[in-house]
C-alpha cells in the first residue's frame, strides 16, 4: 500500500512539474510576440521589484522543480550571471547539472534487453536434452546453424543448473 501511495505522489509531482513547464512555455511564447520595448519595460519593472526584495532582505520561497528547470532553460538563451539574484551561481550550476543528469537518466534505459522467451526456452531445452553439451557447443554449433547469434556466456546464464540436469537424467 505504501509503495502505491509513493508512486501516486511521484506521478502527481511529475504532472504538476510538467503543467508548470507548459504554462511557462506558453508565457515565453507570449513574450516572443511582444514588442521589444514592452519587454524591456517589463524586465526593468521586475528587476526593480527584485531589488526591493533584496533591500528588505525578504527570503524568497524555495524554488520548485518546475521553477528550477524553467530558469535553467531560460538561462541557456542569455548570459545569466549578471541577472542572477535569488541564488548563488554555484546553486544555479548545480540545478543545471541535476537537470542534465535527469535528462540522461530518462534517455538511458538501464541494462540490456532480455532475450526472447522462445530463445531462452530453446537453450534450456537443448541443455536438458543433451547434458554433455556445454555452453560453447550450444552457442556455436547449434544456435548458429539455426541462424541465431548468441554468446556462450549468454547461453551459460540461461542454462539450467547441474542439479536440475541430474534430476532429469535419473528417471
Amino acid at each position: 500500500m505504501r509503495n502505491v501511495s509513493g508512486q501516486f505522489h511521484y506521478v502527481c509531482q511529475l504532472a504538476s512539474t510538467l503543467l508548470s513547464l507548459i504554462v511557462e512555455a506558453g508565457c515565453y511564447l507570449g513574450l516572443c510576440l511582444r514588442p521589444s520595448l514592452t519587454l524591456a519595460a517589463e524586465n526593468l519593472f521586475l528587476r526593480k521589484q527584485l531589488a526591493l526584495y533584496q533591500e528588505h532582505q525578504v527570503k524568497p520561497r524555495r524554488a520548485t522543480n518546475a521553477t528550477r528547470l524553467a530558469l535553467v532553460w531560460i538561462g541557456q538563451w542569455f548570459d545569466w550571471r549578471p541577472a542572477l539574484g535569488i541564488v548563488k551561481p554555484e546553486t544555479f550550476i548545480g540545478w543545471h547539472r541535476e537537470a542534465y543528469r535527469l535528462f540522461w537518466r530518462w534517455k538511458s534505459k538501464p541494462g540490456r534487453p532480455a532475450l526472447p522467451k522462445d530463445l531462452r526456452a530453446l537453450m534450456h531445452r537443448m541443455a536438458l536434452e543433451h547434458p554433455t553439451w556445454g555452453q560453447e557447443r550450444i552457442a556455436h554449433e547449434r544456435l548458429l546453424k539455426l541462424g541465431l547469434r548468441v554468446s556462450p556466456r549468454t547461453v551459460r546464464n540461461y542454462m539450467p543448473s547441474r542439479s536440475v540436469r541430474r534430476i532429469k537424467e535419473d528417471p
